[in-house]
């Protein structure tokens, strides 16, 4: 659900799926911000952060060697059946990956 964190100010949302990378090892998240992040688990680090959709991201996965990315966006019902939209569509997301899931160098 989302909210906010009284003692940091902060937003909280859910993570919906993670991924891991089948090449590099490096993982996907993504949550109902309506974003997906790669991460380098080894050297904690976040590596890219997707741009803002209009609606939760509700799954994800890599294809077989990792080259591509995919996402869909739909409403996850983590804010109840008051938020639900009915015209609001579902989206399907595939996107080229390259070098920006490889780790950091160490």
């Amino acid at each position: 659900s989302s909210g906010i964190n009284a003692e940091y100010g902060q937003d909280i949302y859910a993570v919906n799926g993670i991924k891991f990378h089948p090449v590099h090892g490096t993982l996907a998240t993504i949550g109902s911000d309506g974003k997906f992040s790669f991460w380098d688990k080894d050297a904690r680090t976040k590596l890219k952060t997707g741009e803002q959709l209009d609606n939760t991201i509700t799954c994800c996965d890599f294809n077989h060697n990792g080259t591509y990315f995919a996402y869909g966006s739909s409403y996850d019902w983590s804010k109840g059946h008051e938020f639900y939209n009915p015209q609001q569509k579902n989206y399907i997301f595939i996107r080229q990956v390259k070098d920006e899931l490889k780790p950091r160098k160490k």
